[in-house]
């Protein structure tokens, strides 16, 4: 087990918290990421891409023109897919592109991403954020005093102020410690962390059970 230090929203030093060994593990846990990144990506697809085959397009059966004499090429029907306006051959039709993955490899592919944010020195707790209110530049500060510009903030209650604060910061998004995902995580190379957020990001991993 190691330990994280802890400051306060004015950078200054407060203590530290202790870090569960499954959340500094780096060896295991590669293939889980990808998994659930793959998995998070395909499940935000709607798969609502739809065409018309020729049976569905608008039309009749009457021939263009008759069979033989005109010169032109023979003609059955025009829904043809090869003519403009006809129907369209192997295009896409509604489908689901879920994908599921166990909630062992979740807890693993969160701990493996964690663990490498640690690893690289990429992660800064606090006590606790709070803002007096929903200005960006009062988030903006805080950020800066960490020198900290693309990164994740997880807390574990994200207030209305923290929200809205946080919206016209670029590269900068909020989550909930209880439902950020790996994907999230992923997107940042910073992380910003209350102390309660990481508790329950060691639940959520299951670092807790483990260490007891």
């Amino acid at each position: 087990m190691s330990s994280l230090p802890v400051c306060d929203m004015q950078g200054k030093s407060v203590g530290t918290v202790d870090v569960p060994a499954r959340l500094l593990d780096t060896k295991r846990g590669n293939q889980a990421v990808r998994d659930a990144i793959v998995a998070y990506r395909a499940n935000q697809r709607l798969g609502t891409a739809s065409t018309k085959t020729k049976g569905e397009v608008a039309g009749n059966g009457q021939k263009p023109w008759r069979q033989k004499g005109t010169g032109n090429a023979r003609a059955g029907y025009r829904q043809s897919p090869i003519w403009r306006g006809g129907g369209v051959v192997f295009g896409p039709k509604p489908r689901r592109f879920n994908k599921d993955v166990n909630q062992k490899t979740m807890k693993l592919a969160l701990a493996k991403i964690i663990a490498d944010r640690i690893e690289g020195k990429a992660v800064t707790v606090v006590d606790q954020l709070a803002l007096a209110d929903a200005k960006t530049k009062n988030l903006a500060a805080v950020l800066k005093k960490f020198e900290l510009s693309r990164v994740l903030v997880v807390t574990d209650n994200v207030s209305n102020e923290l929200l809205l604060a946080s919206r016209n910061l670029p590269g900068v998004e909020v989550a909930r410690a209880s439902h950020v995902n790996v994907y999230q995580i992923a997107r940042y190379p910073r992380l910003l962390l209350t102390k309660g957020a990481l508790s329950v990001l060691e639940s959520r991993t299951g670092a807790q059970e483990a260490a007891s």
